[in-house]
């Protein structure tokens, strides 16, 4: 996969509240590669900054069907250091 991407979901309206990826200028310029679990810690420390700035602190952390290793592993914690609670 060339770039990973996080998103905070309202499950009652199916609307989007938060949505990060490593596509995000912010963080494109900072990385080499999107792909990797450097590009996912940023991403999942990102998407806890702008979680919190719309108020937001608990969420429920789906995989996708991927397994809790590498990049998905980086980005769950560094959301969880970011502040989210899952």
């Amino acid at each position: 996969m060339k770039h990973i991407y996080a998103q905070l979901i309202d499950d009652e309206t199916g609307r989007a509240l938060v949505a990060v990826s490593s596509l995000f200028p912010e963080l494109r310029a900072r990385l080499k590669t999107g792909g990797n679990a450097t590009a996912a810690k940023l991403v999942g420390e990102l998407v806890a900054q702008k979680a919190k700035a719309v108020g937001i602190g608990q969420v429920v952390f789906d995989r996708g069907g991927y397994r809790y290793h590498g990049r998905v592993k980086a980005l769950a914690e560094a959301a969880r250091a970011g502040g989210l609670q899952f």
